[in-house]
């Protein structure tokens, strides 16, 4: 009996849905995956609450999400909803969790930082060849970025406070930023890329290092000159570090209102993605290494594997590639932004 799953990955920056089955070979085949931009994280570094407009922005979407699960004739059972950075900072999650409930039937897991970067590498790697390993694959959310070292599992993991719009929420506050501001923002990633290296000595000695997120997509939409999101472009595109800082020094250096006519760099992500770019360029300063191999299979793919996995499979599932179609309908075009697969 084949069995539809769904998953949900509800992050710091954006809101994402996978409906996938599981394929006679026992990889996992995509039905449909969608993106919006919701900004569930949004200003919970200073204040430690998510936000009632952020909460309802979220809700919005999920509303959706739960209408396409049901569509789909997705068991309860067989819906996954996680939360990660934001809702481990915000002290009124439980709020966003009760509603989130009562749309989907199904409670959102929070996740820690170690189970985040676990279900990542499963994700990114499920296409990769061992041959290609031992793995560094960094997942550069919103709030946070997980890094987890490996071939065939996770031998070793950290979880670091430090994304795209913590980082820009801390430091960046002119537009365009101004270097004091860069450099602080450097300079503070690269103190948090210390841990990483004190936490996982062979982090810098990996065969390849796997970049996830929509930072990470958008920076290689960027480089490619994407008009339109175009996922056999993106996945597994290998980003050098001196494209890397190319792109980096131009949307650095232009302001918000340029900067969004950039092909490949969606409206919703604008505000954000000097900061992502910081901590993308500074991984590559510290590390070390001259190029990142972009992955848009990701945390969302690992959770929809492992609900296969504890419904019975015998292994767990492969990742196939998906097929991305847009919603029929969409929340306010400045809330939510259909784009590259952001995973936080």
């Amino acid at each position: 009996m084949t069995v539809t799953v769904a998953a949900i990955d509800c992050g710091t920056n954006s809101t994402r849905l996978l409906v996938a089955t599981e394929s006679d070979d026992g990889s996992l085949a995509t039905i449909e995956r969608h993106m919006h931009i919701t900004r569930l994280g949004e200003g919970v570094n200073a204040s430690g609450r998510l936000a009632p407009a952020a909460i309802e922005r979220t809700l919005a979407v999920l509303r959706q999400y739960a209408d396409i699960v049901r569509g789909h004739q997705v068991d309860a059972d067989a819906v996954r909803i996680a939360a990660t950075s934001a809702c481990r900072d915000a002290g009124n999650r439980d709020e966003f969790f009760d509603a989130a409930e009562q749309l989907l039937g199904a409670r959102p897991e929070l996740l820690s930082g170690t189970e985040e970067a676990a279900l990542s590498f499963a994700g990114a790697t499920a296409e990769l060849s061992p041959q290609q390993g031992p793995f560094l694959v960094v997942d550069i959310g919103g709030g946070s970025t997980e890094a987890v070292y490996g071939t065939t599992e996770p031998e070793a993991s950290i979880s670091l406070d430090m994304g795209c719009v913590r980082i820009t929420e801390q430091f960046l506050h002119s537009d365009p930023p101004a270097p004091e501001e860069l450099s602080s923002a450097l300079s503070v990633i690269a103190i948090h890329i210390d841990d990483l290296l004190r936490e996982i000595p062979d982090a810098s000695e990996a065969a390849t290092l796997v970049g996830l997120a929509g930072t990470v997509s958008t920076m290689a939409a960027v480089e490619i000159g994407l008009a339109a999101y175009d996922r056999d472009r993106i996945h597994h595109f290998e980003l050098s570090r001196a494209a890397a800082e190319d792109v980096f020094r131009t949307l650095a250096t232009e302001a918000s209102a340029d900067r969004r006519h950039n092909p490949g760099l969606e409206p919703g992500r604008v505000d954000v993605i000097v900061g992502g770019a910081c901590v993308v360029v500074q991984l590559f300063r510290s590390l070390g290494f001259s190029s990142m191999l972009v992955s848009e299979a990701d945390i969302l793919d690992g959770l929809a594997a492992s609900v296969l996995s504890r419904r019975g499979s015998s292994d767990p599932p492969s990742v196939t590639p998906p097929v991305t179609r847009p919603l029929a309908s969409d929340v306010d075009a400045a809330s939510a932004q259909p784009g590259p697969a952001d995973r936080q």
